[in-house]
């Protein structure tokens, strides 16, 4: 059956070194749950290791690891067996954004991404079912996002990678349905993480705000901190939800999308002022 509860599993987290990642790692810890946290900053990650070590006696193990490599992803699940004993839980939590048009991303872009937000949660998925066959609860929790149901100007990529994590999780969750190993779809609203800090911003002309602006912008649209979107994040994953929606605005702009697919645009721009103007989920 899926995990009905966090209490002495083991959870690998990925993207832990700031964010939704991080909170993951404290909060389940702070359940006695065992974690295998893992990060491709080196320095944010030990800021992580540190924090949870500090706070709790579970089992804490960190790997540097970056997502998009499928070779370190099957290590890092391997490596998680071997330091823990076994495995219940992966969260594909990694992510990264672009913000520019269709028409000028330069490919680079588009594949850095897509192999980090679609293809580091396939690697991960994969990596870890294996190990899931010898223990009695599973999950996987993948995170796509709310631009993963609505897609908006200038994050044509970003809608197409979290659409791509989207579809890919809700075939996975019943291929696996009469199976221990339950399936979630995270999809985050506005939620204040580093993630537009570190994004690929490209300003094609004068009219569009540059990035500081961009990143003010998000810091006030966004309205859940990550620890508030986690304890959402958690409760989803003990009911065995299949889309764990986060946020007021994610569960408005997904209702608003179901009776409006073609027209979900203009409506959301009224209600939810921004959701619709160049602001990453």
């Amino acid at each position: 059956m899926a995990v009905t509860s966090f209490n002495n599993k083991v959870a690998a987290i990925t993207g832990a070194g700031s964010g939704m990642g991080r909170a993951l790692a404290e909060a389940l810890a702070g359940r006695n749950c065992h974690v295998a946290i893992s990060d491709i900053d080196g320095v944010a990650l030990m800021e992580t290791y540190q924090r949870v070590k500090s706070n709790t006696s579970v089992t804490v193990s960190s790997h540097e690891l970056d997502v998009s490599d499928r070779q370190q992803v099957e290590q890092f699940a391997a490596d998680v067996v071997v330091k823990h004993g076994k495995v219940n839980m992966i969260f594909n939590n990694a992510g990264v954004s672009v913000t520019d048009t269709a028409e000028h991303m330069p490919y680079e872009d588009f594949e850095w991404m897509m192999n980090i937000n679609f293809w580091g949660v396939v690697y991960g998925s994969k990596s870890i079912l294996p190990y899931f066959h010898d223990v009695d609860e599973a999950h996987i929790i993948n995170t796509s996002s709310i631009f993963g149901v609505i897609a908006v100007p200038s994050q044509s990529a970003y809608n197409a990678s979290k659409f791509a994590v989207r579809g890919y999780t809700y075939a996975m969750r019943q291929e696996l349905l009469d199976t221990n190993i339950g399936v979630s779809c995270v999809q985050p609203g506005g939620v204040k993480t580093n993630i537009v800090k570190s994004s690929r911003y490209v300003v094609t002309d004068n009219t569009v705000p540059t990035k500081e602006e961009f990143i003010s912008q998000f810091e006030e649209f966004a309205n859940l901190t990550s620890e508030q979107a986690v304890e959402q994040i958690l409760r989803g994953v003990l009911a065995n939800k299949a889309q764990i929606l986060v946020g007021r605005d994610a569960k408005t702009a997904a209702l608003v999308e179901r009776i409006a697919p073609t027209g979900y645009q203009k409506i959301l721009s009224r209600i939810l002022p921004g959701v619709t103007d160049d602001k990453p989920a």
